[in-house]
């Protein structure tokens, strides 16, 4: 089994409550697997950094419903407990493909899992009318198993006993109640919270957590939740095309760039890559004898300045792309193979140079899932082997030029909104705002590689 920490909307404390469970689980010696709903990458790392095991997107529209339960059952067996953190709230999702009006949502993943879920409510403004939001939500969809309540930003003993005596009025159980002083504040920034990388404090923060939950929470009721009984043992699918040498891949990894899922990070080594993680930020040279480069998306706008100090690994970066070399960069990866990246101070920093445009920050926020079909061939994609597929962006810089001939024509879940063009082919570079998953898509990352191998053949 497993529990969805699920809430009424957004911004009602589920991703502190999340992590409030993992860290008391965790400080008690068990083995917690969690995985997030949607494509974020930030909750994943703080999920990661606390149980110490890495954490899973489940994602129906990057990926598919069937991969989504395959995921959630192989990486939960051996787990003593499981959590899923959900997003927005519980019913907010799209109309996709003329399905149900809430698909990728955290309900349709419950009911994709069939676990039951905790609704957080945020009482800040609320006494006797919790009870109708839980009913409501209890209701609305017979096939979401509703478990209990967790009542965050509770005023006082009195503003409890309330809430308590309205909600017994619905026999909804409480599993945990956390009062509005005990919050812990987590930082954030532009995209939402700042990533564990650069919290030095994440050791007392994650004490902390583990420390209010001890009290904060109905373990009683809780723990027969949240116990895994997924102890099948799954073999892990085999790659018909698996490379039988090894190819060294380089993957940008510290403070500037970490938006990874971690399954495409698993895929590439089950289809034969070997990952080595490196520092643009702090390393002075390349790792030897890769035959390509992944970065991720990131900050780079917040270490521009360090980015741009690093001018000997910028121009052994440049070299690699002169020379071909197959590159992979997703958003804040394609951001620094610019000429420029101009920051949110309007500071002026230079970059790889690679692709002949500036990347300037806004305070405009593209954000949203992409269908993308590829318009011309890259060391990723071609256009003869893949009609479309599904990503997201989320970003807040804009290119100054665009690509003269763009590798995307990109459209959002809606047929009525705007196709737009982006994505640069340079060389052997793939570079795009647009995030992918190769769960479903893992002939994008075997075409990858295959160029890599040709790249390390060839020298």
């Amino acid at each position: 089994m497993g529990l969805i920490i699920a809430g009424e909307r957004s911004g009602v404390g589920k991703t502190t409550l999340t992590l409030a469970l993992l860290a008391f689980l965790s400080a008690q010696g068990y083995r917690v697997q969690a995985f997030k709903v949607g494509p974020d990458y930030i909750d994943p790392m703080f999920h990661t950094a606390i149980t110490g095991i890495p954490s899973r997107n489940l994602d129906p529209i990057l990926t598919s419903p069937n991969y989504v339960q395959s995921c959630f059952t192989r990486h939960s067996q051996g787990a003593d407990y499981v959590v899923i953190e959900g997003v927005m709230g519980l019913f907010d999702g799209v109309k996709f493909q003329s399905s149900m009006e809430d698909y990728a949502s955290t309900a349709h993943v419950a009911r994709i899992l069939k676990l039951p879920v905790a609704i957080v409510i945020d009482c800040s403004r609320l006494s006797g009318s919790v009870a109708a939001i839980a009913y409501g939500y209890s209701r609305l969809d017979p096939q979401v198993q509703v478990a209990g309540v967790i009542l965050n930003k509770v005023a006082s003993d009195r503003h409890l006993r309330l809430l308590k005596s309205a909600l017994a009025r619905i026999k909804m159980p409480i599993l945990g109640v956390l009062f509005r002083n005990q919050d812990i504040s987590i930082p954030d920034r532009h995209l939402g919270l700042v990533p564990t990388a650069e919290l030095p404090q994440m050791t007392s923060i994650a004490e902390k957590l583990a420390t209010l939950a001890k009290t904060c929470f109905n373990w009683d009721l809780l723990l027969p939740l949240l116990k895994s009984d997924n102890q099948t043992s799954i073999t892990p699918s085999a790659f018909c095309d698996k490379f039988e040498s090894k190819i060294k891949i380089a993957v940008a990894r510290d403070r500037a760039f970490n938006f990874y899922y971690q399954d495409n990070l698993d895929i590439l080594e089950e289809l034969g890559a070997e990952l080595i993680f490196w520092s643009p930020l702090e390393d002075q040279k390349l790792p030897p004898d890769i035959a390509g480069m992944y970065f991720g998306g990131g900050f780079p706008e917040v270490f521009a300045e360090e980015l741009s100090a690093n001018y000997a690994v910028r121009q052994q970066v440049y070299q690699a792309v002169v020379s071909a070399m197959p590159i992979y960069s997703e958003c804040g990866g394609l951001m620094y193979l610019c000429d420029r990246l101009v920051d949110f101070q309007g500071k002026d920093w230079e970059m790889v140079g690679a692709i002949p445009t500036t990347a300037r920050m806004s305070q405009r926020l593209t954000l949203g899932y992409r269908q993308a079909s590829p318009l011309k061939e890259s060391c990723l994609v071609a256009p003869s082997s893949c009609s479309s597929l599904w990503g997201h962006e989320f970003h807040r810089s804009q290119l100054d030029i665009l690509p003269q001939y763009p590798l995307w024509q990109t459209q959002g879940i809606s047929s009525q909104t705007q196709i737009s063009y982006e994505g640069w082919q340079i060389k052997q570079i793939h570079a795009s705002y647009i995030h992918l998953h190769f769960g479903e898509s893992k002939f994008l990352p075997q075409r990858w590689l295959k160029s890599c191998l040709n790249y390390r053949n060839q020298l």
